[in-house]
């Protein structure tokens, strides 16, 4: 999207009123590769190579557990991520390293402009939420380990469903725990698959583009693009 479109996106399409905001997690909220520093004590120099294969198959094993319809935790899915990754870098890992690697995932650090601009959000008096693909533990533990429980009224897990993102009875979650129709919650997610799918299923979204990345060709278009959380605040005094 070029520069014109994002100055459009961020700026316009008003509807009757945002009356909730429900924030995807892994990547939105919480920087995944704050994982780097633990992975490079353990594997020194491999910091980074580690952290980027391992999201990335992360991810991957969430689509295809949905697609076959064999629903595994986060935390399995996690942890197979990070066996394949040594494997495929060919580094060791033992049941330490592995246990020490995984728990990084519970105490991810929320990206800089994050806590503010939750702040400002609330002090608006909408409710907040997270729908993740974490389980109910995981989300638990990230949201309690980086002291921003106040922020949320609600805390939702595909656990519930079993099934992963972007599948689109996720998305129904967020709707059920707010009372609310989807128009009336704006979606804010930093993945583009995410932020598809819930504009599909037919929330408002805010796509969080913080490293000038390219949305996928799913067809679909965020309703807003910004560069970080504390843009949101503005899309919400404009709608």
């Amino acid at each position: 999207m070029n520069e014109q479109g994002n100055k459009a996106a961020v700026k316009g399409h008003p509807r009757t009123g945002i009356k909730a905001i429900v924030f995807d997690l892994y990547g939105t909220l919480y920087d995944v590769h704050s994982v780097v520093q633990r992975c490079d004590a353990a594997y020194p120099g491999r910091g980074i190579d580690i952290s980027t294969m391992w999201r990335q198959k992360q991810l991957e094993y969430t689509w295809l557990r949905s697609m076959m319809g064999q629903y595994i935790s986060f935390e399995q899915a996690t942890c197979d991520a990070l066996v394949y990754t040594c494997n495929r870098l060919k580094l060791d890992l033992d049941e330490t390293t592995s246990t020490v690697l995984c728990n990084a995932y519970l105490n991810l650090s929320p990206h800089p402009e994050v806590p503010a601009a939750l702040q400002r959000l609330k002090d608006m008096g909408l409710p907040l939420a997270i729908l993740s693909n974490g389980s109910v533990f995981s989300i638990d533990s990230v949201v309690k380990n980086s002291g921003l429980q106040e922020y949320f009224t609600q805390l939702l897990s595909v656990e519930r469903i079993g099934v992963f993102k972007p599948d689109l009875r996720v998305y129904t979650l967020a709707c059920e725990a707010l009372g609310l129709a989807p128009h009336e919650i704006l979606f804010v997610s930093s993945n583009a698959w995410d932020a598809s799918g819930a504009r599909y299923f037919g929330f408002d979204v805010c796509w969080v583009n913080r490293r000038d990345n390219t949305f996928d060709e799913l067809g679909t278009a965020p309703s807003y693009v910004v560069r970080g959380l504390d843009e949101v605040p503005e899309i919400v005094s404009n709608t």
